[in-house]
């Protein structure tokens, strides 16, 4: 490690620890060791290092900005032939993420006080964030691909752990359980091609792994069918973090968890496991089977979401599948090669959608109420709120000025000289993006007010503090996209791509405004259109799907299993205990008591036995 380097940016391996202290610090608490005052200084505590972590981050990202990027390593274990090091590769991007990881991390974080300000086990869920924050941000840093794979192991728990946080509710641990398990089948299979690696490159470190790449692929090292494989296994992890299909619907049940956890699982989680792809992609030059196969994955996502997302009527859930959506989007970037454009669309997204729940959260706190068609009329009474939801749905779709608009016109732009059809299915995603946003805002915030709606107060300044002050970070996003020196520029295309991803944001929105929403005749009388509501509405099915294939095979070499254990195994060993005690008892009779008898039972077996040999080799 250069000793010139500024003592912040030697110091930096202290940014993934804040998270960690923090959840240290909140154990006493946590634990019921201290109970004379309520749970409150752990979430102080928690602010405190959150906070020193987004100072700490910023002014590395000002030191880098100046120097270059830099690239750190410190060693970590060290016995007879192996040396395991621990690496931090700080760029622009990579401190971008982790400013993005704090930042949201430390508005979650006081929106929480405000969110959870009853609840008894409060320091508990901030131990958790403190967790979740500080293997998010090793992941964010890492230069190692065994890091990276143990902190995104790390990330797995805390998101089991925070789903779970309510784990009296049958239906939270369910949800915690599918979630925990869908997330290990991808990262089982990126353990797989983690091991692969190791063992043909040797190195661990992704410059090094880069490096290799280059050598085997020009000297042919690796049959089609190592490469093939291997290019799925470093996919799959990525694609569970991110909730792609077929690994999607976790993302969905884990909406049964504190609406703070959401904040950071959608905009934030998803961000690292696509960094996490971003990293490995220069290895996936393999196996083209796994570009297609990104590129498919990644265009089944960003439809079938956003198509799932305008059948939900639960509110939380109409916007976790369009996380789903935009992320298939981010996939189908980087599998065409447009890292810079991908990153792009990941911050934007990021900051928007944490808005987008803050907003969502603040309604579920005032009315107690996720139901859409139980809300509305809340426009005039919660302006905070509403503001934040116009501002954040702006940002999320192709509409001018916001971030989005941009994103979108680089990647429909970019796509549609080469692969049109990607193009068309930005232009698509962006329609039902901008028809969701419109009619979920019509069915709460304008009409009539409902029950549930009439007394609604606005939120407390707890929860309006972060929301107001992100809404003001999504508005200037333009802006902080401009300084970012990987974009060429973002007027660099064409007229005709803004307008097209301005009418398709606008068709949405007019699409969402004129559409029927009469609650009480929500599934329509035709049966054709009843069947496709229904389609939407149960993810095209997908949970019975699995349940009748997946599910059911397993059950099945489950209890295949358990008769051969059972029949087999257990007869074998009882039938042989069996034989071993009748044989004890026949020769308990022959037992006489008499030493001459015994002698000449041996002396005849000895014989018998010296017989037998002497034939054999004779």
């Amino acid at each position: 490690m250069p000793t010139a380097l500024p003592l912040p940016i030697q110091l930096v391996w202290l940014i993934p620890l804040y998270g960690f202290s923090g959840m240290v610090l909140s154990l006493p608490w946590a634990a019921g060791w201290i109970k004379r005052n309520g749970p409150r200084p752990a979430a102080y505590l928690n602010l405190l290092v959150t906070l020193a972590a987004v100072a700490h981050g910023s002014w590395i990202l000002q030191q880098v900005w100046q120097l270059g990027p830099q690239h750190l390593d410190f060693a970590w274990f060290r016995a007879a032939d192996l040396n395991l090091r621990i690496g931090f590769d700080l760029s622009l991007t990579n401190l971008a993420a982790l400013e993005l990881v704090t930042g949201l991390s430390l508005l979650g974080q006081v929106y929480a006080l405000g969110y959870l300000d009853k609840e008894w086990s409060l320091a508990r869920f901030y131990a958790l964030v403190g967790f979740f924050e500080g293997a998010l941000a090793g992941v964010v840093l890492s230069s190692s691909l065994f890091m990276s794979y143990f902190l995104l192991e790390m990330l797995t728990l805390s998101t089991y752990l925070l789903v779970g946080f309510w784990y009296a509710q049958p239906l939270v641990v369910t949800a915690a359980r599918d979630a925990f398990l869908t997330k290990r089948v991808g990262d089982v299979l990126l353990l797989m091609g983690m091991v692969a690696l190791s063992a043909w490159a040797g190195s661990m470190e992704f410059d090094d792994l880069y490096a290799w790449a280059a050598e085997a692929h020009a000297g042919g090292a690796l049959s089609p069918l190592a490469g093939t494989l291997l290019g799925l296994g470093l996919i799959a992890g990525p694609m569970g973090k991110c909730a792609q299909f077929p690994m999607h619907l976790w993302l969905d049940e884990a909406m049964e968890g504190p609406n703070p956890a959401s904040i950071l699982r959608n905009s934030v989680v998803v961000t690292a496991g696509a960094l996490v792809l971003l990293k490995v992609m220069p290895l996936l030059r393999f196996s083209p089977l796994a570009v297609t196969v990104l590129l498919v994955v990644g265009t089944i996502s960003a439809v079938a979401g956003a198509l799932v997302a305008i059948a939900q009527v639960d509110i939380k859930r109409a916007f976790s599948y369009s996380t789903t959506s935009y992320l298939g989007l981010v996939f189908i970037a980087i599998a065409l090669q447009q890292p810079a454009i991908a990153l792009l669309l990941l911050f934007a997204h990021g900051l928007a959608k944490a808005l987008l729940f803050m907003s969502v959260g603040s309604i579920i706190a005032t009315t107690n109420c996720q139901d859409l068609t139980e809300l509305g009329g809340l426009g005039s009474r919660m302006p905070a709120t509403t503001t934040a939801y116009l501002v954040a749905g702006a940002g999320l779709v192709g509409l001018l000025p916001l971030g989005c608009f941009w994103c979108f016109g680089l990647m429909v732009d970019t796509f549609a000289r080469e692969q049109p059809f990607f193009a068309a299915v930005c232009l698509f995603t962006n329609v039902l993006t901008a028809f969701n946003l419109t009619r979920v805002y019509r069915q709460v915030f304008l009409g009539p007010p409902k029950p549930k709606t009439k007394r609604a107060p606005e939120v407390n300044w707890l929860m309006a503090l972060p929301m107001v002050s992100l809404t003001v970070l999504v508005a200037l996003m333009p802006a902080l996209m401009a300084r970012i020196d990987t974009v060429p520029g973002l007027a660099s295309f064409s007229l005709p791509t803004a307008i097209a991803v301005g009418a398709s944001g606008l068709g949405g929105v007019t699409a969402g405004a004129l559409v029927g929403l009469n609650t009480f005749r929500s599934r329509s009388m035709v049966q054709p259109l009843r069947a496709l509501q229904d389609l939407l509405a149960f993810d095209f099915y997908t949970e019975r799907i699995y349940r009748v294939t997946i599910v059911a095979a397993v059950a099945g070499l489950a209890r295949l299993t358990d008769w051969m254990d059972r029949t087999l195994v257990n007869g074998l060993v009882n039938g042989i205990g069996r034989l071993s005690l009748d044989s004890a008892e026949g020769l308990k009779l022959g037992v006489s008591g008499q030493l001459q008898a015994y002698v000449l039972t041996v002396m005849v077996a000895i014989v018998l036995l010296l017989t037998s040999l002497l034939w054999l080799h004779g």
